[in-house]
């Protein structure tokens, strides 16, 4: 997944069913003998809405959690779609535009407070491990950069098969890759974690060797391939918002064609188009282990 220089300003047409972020705060500056609890935080895909619906196909969201035991106060931090998670998945077509429009960034969210209830209900809230406040505020330093270069959020994983093994085409760049990420830096600024079961919801196509098709102006521009701009917005149409079932239906008979009849699918990945000749099983939902990282190196001890 590509680092970019800087975070671009989002478009207007651009909007959230849910605004990003409402209560986000800056992160503090712990002082630096703070002996602060980190907690794993996990819980079904917008469990506020649907409860625990999502949770019974493993479809999981994840956040890391903060205590400091200086002055009492808890933390949340997490990342997610600035806009919703079908507007990262799927571009929007829009009149009088060639090029598909993506509204798919993506960003950390850090407030005060933990919804205790929201984690628990359905979800986890555990113990993992204790840093200082100086661990901390390197760990913040590195969330800054860490939000500033890597700006699109990305729901597909693509493999070559379902075998552990197998080549991975592309990798998520989603809510847990963060939360992994996190735990890493944590490790290798001397974080220990207890040693309990951590898994992680992946959403994998599976697909042959993918072919690179080239960015918007090479497709979409006025020397593009018509052709190919043609069949990439054809592909994504049914794709998009419905008002109606009937309407709903007839598109996912169109899906089902194209993906699974016709092995095709057109990834937008790092700002590029790739075809992704697919291949059985076609999509899997996983829900799989991710051991908890060791540092690479000790800067810290609590």
């Amino acid at each position: 997944h590509r680092r970019f220089d800087y975070r671009p300003k989002t478009d207007p047409y651009c909007q959230a069913r849910y605004t990003f972020c409402p209560t986000g705060s800056a992160i503090p500056v712990m002082k630096e003998e703070d002996v602060i609890e980190v907690y794993r935080l996990q819980a079904p895909v917008w469990e506020f809405k649907y409860g625990d619906l999502l949770g019974h196909l493993k479809i999981m969201h994840d956040a890391v959690g903060f205590k400091s035991s200086l002055t009492g106060k808890n933390y949340t931090m997490e990342w997610y779609e600035l806009f919703q998670l079908g507007n990262c998945t799927f571009p929007h077509l829009r009149p009088g535009m060639d090029a598909p429009f993506w509204c798919n960034q993506g960003a950390a969210c850090f407030y005060e407070g933990i919804d205790d209830a929201h984690w628990k209900e359905n979800g986890t809230l555990v113990l993992m491990t204790t840093i200082s406040g100086t661990m901390f505020n390197e760990m913040a330093k590195w969330v800054k950069y860490d939000n500033e270069t890597g700006i699109y959020y990305e729901t597909w994983t693509v493999q070559a098969s379902p075998d552990k093994q197998s080549t991975v085409w592309f990798d998520s760049y989603e809510c847990s890759k963060f939360i992994l990420r996190t735990y890493q830096k944590l490790a290798d600024l001397g974080a220990v974690f207890q040693k309990i079961q951590t898994n992680y919801t992946s959403i994998i196509l599976f697909s042959g060797e993918p072919i690179y098709l080239g960015n918007e102006t090479s497709i979409f521009g006025p020397l593009g391939n018509k052709t190919l701009a043609a069949a990439i917005r054809d592909f994504y149409y049914p794709f998009k918002p419905h008002q109606t079932v009937r309407a709903f239906f007839v598109d996912l008979l169109k899906i089902i064609d194209r993906v699974i009849l016709n092995h095709q699918f057109y990834l937008f990945y790092n700002l590029e188009y790739w075809f992704l000749p697919m291949k059985y099983p076609y999509l899997k939902i996983i829900y799989e282990e991710v051991p908890l990282p060791i540092g690479r190196k000790t800067s810290f001890g609590v």
